[in-house]
């Protein structure tokens, strides 16, 4: 339990199985962008084995829309497969 202002949140860790990450480029892509999230309080990857953890408030969202994020950057999750997150052609990522 975390005491945020006053009131209190409710944090939940979820691991993710993510594809399409080849570089620490892919990492930091994916990273910024589940850290925009409200709710999202931290974000752990690890390019090796494709895990993501993230700690966040359920009250403020919701491992489907963590989910939406990671396909939404491009990678790949639960059975839906890596878009473009990494274009091996110019080794860069986007």
């Amino acid at each position: 339990m975390l005491k945020v202002g006053g009131s209190t949140a409710h944090l939940q860790t979820d691991s993710f199985f993510v594809t399409g990450m080849q570089c620490g480029g892919c990492t930091i892509k994916l990273s910024l962008a589940l850290r925009m999230l409200a709710g999202v309080d931290d974000v752990q990857i690890s390019l090796a084995s494709g895990e993501v953890t993230v700690v966040y408030d359920a009250a403020l969202v919701s491992p489907a829309r963590i989910q939406e994020t990671v396909i939404g950057t491009g990678f790949g999750t639960a059975g839906v497969a890596a878009t473009n997150g990494h274009d091996p052609r110019s080794d860069q990522c986007g």
